[in-house]
């Protein structure tokens, strides 16, 4: 027998089961099948030297295994099943790539496919943020009883800002640094909402538009609401900090109630707006050596903020620290090749032994305090009358609120206006209340909107 015949005998690529097959999951299929030769029995002798780590997706999990797909299932080298332990209880499969999404079915695949001892690739944000510290802890006892054998790994790097390798970045670029604050813009849907109303566009119409462009679901409100940025800000969090910060201790405001008039005084400040999670070291003795604040809220952001880039479903996450000052990470947060690229990424790291064996490297006891420090934009919608200001300035000095400026367009309809106070920086609570009392005003017309804004970068 020749040498090539034997060495097509002894190979054997590494065996992926995937549970799921939509967007993201056909996207994986085609890169790993097609593109990394998965369904060629050609590549494996090709790439002779690494042939044993060459990827098969084996087999496909999904509900309805009849549905057509918008992407070719090779049958000869994968078979689709749609009950998830055929996959999990398979001993052939080294690894379970989970892109489903949910926290249901989901979770139970996951953490008993670790259990199993198979690695885990998944992109499922909301999965971890909830469950953070049980898979960590999961994940840690597996490979505990598994001393001397193969220790299993799970990558999760499609989970935050799709594309952008932020995830391996935090894991393995800032051992020597230490980082003061994270800001990202980790939502594409939300971002190109914002970038059409700061074109004009009402809030209503926009959605409209993101919805019939695919952008936005049905049901949108994970996206506009913030919590999707809320569970990939609590990711970030931990990796950054070694802090688990629970998701919903996290200060969480969406783009709702942001409106034209918002961009018309944000660019008179020289300013965008963006939906922003946050997770910063307050300065209590020293410069960020205090509580970690952790929050999810539109922001004002100069022109001139690398967070300010960040344009249609693109994605953007600043990172300061004491090495490096501020580094951006830019690009494309969503979308089927960019996240599947990120999910292939990982497949890839497990499959060379270079995916790192503890997913969040870090651990500390960092005091959380969601009470976070910032200075403040507050628009208050109000029915034209004397003393308005005056009261507004009254309010804020019984919250220890002080009053950085005041913004007013021309009055043309006096029974419907608006005017804009920023504040020096103070506590978001500070604030809450504040706007609570002038919601209770006799001119106020509602509740007024206010945002965090960035001053110092």
């Amino acid at each position: 027998m020749s040498s090539s015949a034997i060495l097509q005998t002894s190979i054997r690529p590494l065996r992926i089961g995937m549970i799921g097959a939509g967007t993201v999951g056909g996207g994986v299929y085609e890169i790993i099948m097609n593109r990394l030769g998965g369904s060629s029995n050609k590549s494996l002798a090709a790439s002779a030297g690494n042939a044993n780590n060459t990827p098969v997706i084996t087999k496909i999990c999904v509900r309805d295994a009849s549905k057509s797909r918008d992407f070719h299932i090779d049958t000869s080298a994968t078979e689709v099943v749609t009950d998830v332990k055929s996959i999990i209880n398979d001993s052939e499969i080294d690894i379970v790539v989970e892109v489903m999404g949910g926290t249901g079915i989901a979770k139970d695949a996951v953490m008993e496919s670790l259990r199993q001892g198979k690695s885990v690739v998944t992109a499922n944000k909301a999965l971890i943020a909830e469950n953070l510290q049980e898979i960590v802890s999961l994940v840690d006892k597996v490979n505990a009883n598994n001393v001397g054998a193969k220790t299993v790994k799970f990558a999760y790097e499609a989970s935050v800002c799709g594309g952008i390798p932020i995830i391996h970045t935090l894991q393995s670029c800032y051992k020597g640094d230490i980082i003061n604050e994270v800001m990202g813009i980790c939502n594409g849907t939300t971002n190109y909402m914002l970038g059409k109303m700061e074109q004009g566009v009402d809030y209503d119409e926009v959605l409209s538009e993101a919805q019939a462009l695919g952008y936005a679901e049905a049901d949108p409100t994970a996206d506009v609401e913030g919590h999707d940025v809320r569970a990939k800000i609590a990711i970030l969090a931990k990796l950054a900090f070694g802090t688990t910060v629970e998701v919903n201790t996290i200060p969480c405001m969406g783009i709702t109630n942001i409106s034209v008039v918002d961009f018309e005084y944000a660019k008179s400040m020289g300013c965008t707006i963006k939906l922003v999670g946050s997770a910063v070291r307050q300065s209590e003795f020293g410069e960020h050596d205090g509580a970690l604040s952790v929050y999810v809220s539109p922001k004002l952001v100069p022109n001139g903020h690398l967070l300010a880039s960040a344009s249609g479903c693109g994605n953007a996450v600043a990172i300061d620290s004491a090495n490096l000052g501020i580094a951006s990470f830019t690009g494309p947060g969503a979308g089927r090749y960019p996240t599947a690229n990120s999910i292939v990424a990982d497949v890839m790291r497990v499959a060379n032994n270079t995916c790192i064996a503890k997913p969040f490297p870090l651990s500390s006891n960092i005091e959380i305090d969601n009470d976070y420090v910032s200075a403040f934009y507050i628009r208050i919608s109000f029915q034209d009358g004397l003393g308005i200001i005056r009261q507004v300035g009254e309010l804020a000095e019984s919250q220890g609120v002080s009053i950085h400026s005041i913004l007013q367009q021309p009055i043309t309809d006096r029974m419907h206006a608006d005017t804009v106070v920023t504040t020096e920086p103070c506590k978001y609570s500070q604030i809450k209340t504040l706007c609570e009392l002038i919601e209770e005003a006799d001119f106020a017309l509602g509740a007024p909107v206010f945002m965090p804004m960035i001053i110092d970068y």
